[in-house]
């Protein structure tokens, strides 16, 4: 079976030191898509302290992740990784299901769900 969303070691060691320093060891990581952004759809991540009624639970690099029943279709093969360049460090997301995005990187539309898009 496909994983949903793989998280690489990189992501996950950063995952763990913000969960740390946020005091939120223990927590689930949610991983989601909601409308928005200047191409219809953006993802979210934070924490969760609670499963909901429709969520996966995945569990990668002692990290557990959950993500919603609407998501999963559009992030079904997403790889989360974190880079670190001289500008500093970030989450990249690879989503295969994305047909477009904008400069931004943080919002997409894919075949089937174009969101809702804003304004840059």
């Amino acid at each position: 079976m496909e994983q949903i969303v793989t998280i690489t070691e990189e992501a996950a060691l950063q995952i763990k030191d913000m969960m740390k320093h946020n005091e939120e060891e223990g927590a689930f990581l949610r991983v989601a898509v909601k409308g928005g952004g200047c191409s219809g759809l953006s993802y979210g991540m934070g924490f969760a302290h609670e499963v909901e009624e429709g969520d996966s639970e995945l569990e990668q690099h002692g990290i557990r992740i959950l993500v919603d029943k609407d998501s999963i279709p559009i992030l079904k093969g997403t790889v989360i990784n974190y880079k670190q360049s001289m500008m500093g460090g970030g989450f990249t997301i690879d989503n295969p299901n994305a047909i477009a995005s904008c400069g931004c990187g943080s919002s997409f539309k894919t075949a089937t769900n174009a969101g809702t898009p804003e304004d840059c």
